[in-house]
């Protein structure tokens, strides 16, 4: 479990827009907010297995503070940390009273 005193890293996140590229309409994503702190730990070589995951892709866990603005953020957004785009697969509730928040995401390595 992370405290808030651990939240010793700085994400970015980003909301699903459309675009005219000229074609048509295409899918991208655009600043959401300021930055904010946020702990992180990757999940284990042995719960991907489990899970059934095999692809070059890293699934991580991350920790923020709660607040109106973290509580509207959806699985639709994505995070940014250290210039890596990861999905967000779930976003849940930790310790009560709404204190903190555990994102999970993941991003493609192979990139």
């Amino acid at each position: 479990m992370v405290e808030a005193g651990k939240l010793d890293r700085r994400i970015q996140f980003q909301r699903f827009t459309l675009a005219d590229d000229g074609f048509g309409q295409v899918k991208t994503f655009a600043n959401l907010g300021n930055p904010v702190s946020a702990g992180k730990r990757d999940v284990s070589d042995g719960e991907r297995m489990r899970a059934g995951e095999v692809s070059a892709q890293i699934t991580s866990r991350f920790h923020v503070r709660s607040s109106a603005f973290t509580r509207d953020l959806t699985p639709a957004d994505q995070l940014v940390y250290e210039g890596r785009a990861y999905n967000i697969y779930g976003i849940k509730e930790l310790e009560g009273r709404k204190r903190l928040l555990e994102i999970t995401a993941g991003a493609r390595v192979d990139k």
